[in-house]
């Protein structure tokens, strides 16, 4: 029988650490328990909220209401072709044991993905992407109940409509499924082509002389970077890159780099360029900045960070100063990758 929770602090399940509760939670480990809380009261009277590792949200209030936490696991090797190999997994397991474990398996695709906090029913959610690589590269399909009928369904990548740092789920098939488990489809590392481009991964490889990177060395190398850009949550509380990278127009892009000539961007297609929105931020004087509590990292101006004794209602006040400085600074708009609750 599921356990549902009266009146539950959700500070271990944010990863902003904001000490905020629920008035009931339940923790789920297979779609049985699902089922089963459909049925309850609690389910069928109250609004309820769905979190995985909870490390893209902002919580700014107490939730009135059921939290669900998807703590669905499992791994299997489905399918095992000469030129691909399926594996699924559960939503709610570690997005980066998940990394390592394909890694371990010698398969290659999740490689540059790895150290992301989240889950893996989260990846596919947020289409969760870094260094060059997006989820919905190696995305095969998922499993997902509908909540309004219990019934499992499953979505392939069509399905999913991906963009960038999106999906269908957080568009119009937000709050209607429960993410259950997902299938990836990866790359003997032998066949498997690294990608080393983005970033500084190249750079990070040569100075630890290493020639002819295998897929293991490649994680390790964005392990280092990330360590050294990124604060680890456990430390101090933050949702990791708290805004998307924008894109302009090419003609945009040519007017910012006429004044700014050392404005980074990246080239997605002949019309459009993706802006660093870190860059942008860090640019407007907003790094090391704090305010009630909380802060913009001082290594990471994508970073927003609790310092301890801040709330979400002061990030999303922080966020929108940002914002608008942006804009006012650049003309380029800001959009939140983190979801508020």
């Amino acid at each position: 029988m599921v356990d549902i929770k009266k009146a539950q602090s959700l500070k271990p399940f944010n990863t902003f650490g904001f000490d905020l509760s629920a008035k009931y939670l339940v923790e789920l480990r297979s779609v049985a328990d699902f089922l089963e809380l459909r049925s309850t009261w609690q389910w069928k009277d109250q609004p309820h909220l769905i979190i995985g590792g909870g490390s893209n949200i902002l919580l700014r209030h107490h939730f009135e209401g059921l939290v669900v936490i998807n703590r669905m696991q499992g791994l299997e090797i489905i399918e095992k072709q000469e030129d691909f190999v399926l594996v699924k997994a559960g939503a709610g397991m570690n997005w980066h044991e998940f990394v390592l474990f394909s890694i371990e398996q010698n398969l290659g695709g999740l490689e540059n993905l790895s150290l992301i906090p989240g889950t893996v029913g989260a990846a596919p959610m947020q289409n969760i992407g870094a260094y060059g690589v997006e989820i919905k590269e190696t995305f095969h399909s998922l499993e997902a109940v509908n909540l309004n009928t219990g019934e499992l369904e499953i979505f392939d990548t069509h399905a999913c409509q991906f963009g960038y740092r999106d999906s269908v789920f957080k568009a119009e098939l937000k709050d209607q499924y429960l993410i259950t488990s997902v299938t990836f489809k990866l790359v003997p590392a032998e066949k498997h082509r690294l990608s080393l481009e983005y970033g500084v991964i190249r750079q990070v490889l040569e100075e630890k002389n290493i020639i002819s990177p295998r897929i293991k060395d490649v994680s390790d190398a964005v392990i280092s970077i990330r360590q050294s850009k990124l604060p680890d949550p456990g430390k101090i509380g933050n949702s990791g890159s708290f805004f998307k990278n924008p894109t302009v127009s090419k003609e945009k892009y040519e007017q910012l780099k006429a004044e700014y000539p050392e404005i980074p961007g990246y080239v997605l297609d002949a019309d459009t360029v993706k802006l660093a929105a870190g860059w942008l931020i860090e640019k407007a004087g907003w790094k090391g900045y704090k305010e009630n509590g909380v802060g913009v990292h001082e290594k990471q101006a994508l970073v927003l960070v609790n310092h301890g004794e801040g709330s979400g209602k002061a990030i999303e006040i922080l966020a929108k100063k940002i914002q608008d400085s942006v804009l006012d600074q650049f003309g380029v708009a800001l959009n939140p990758e983190v979801n508020f609750i």
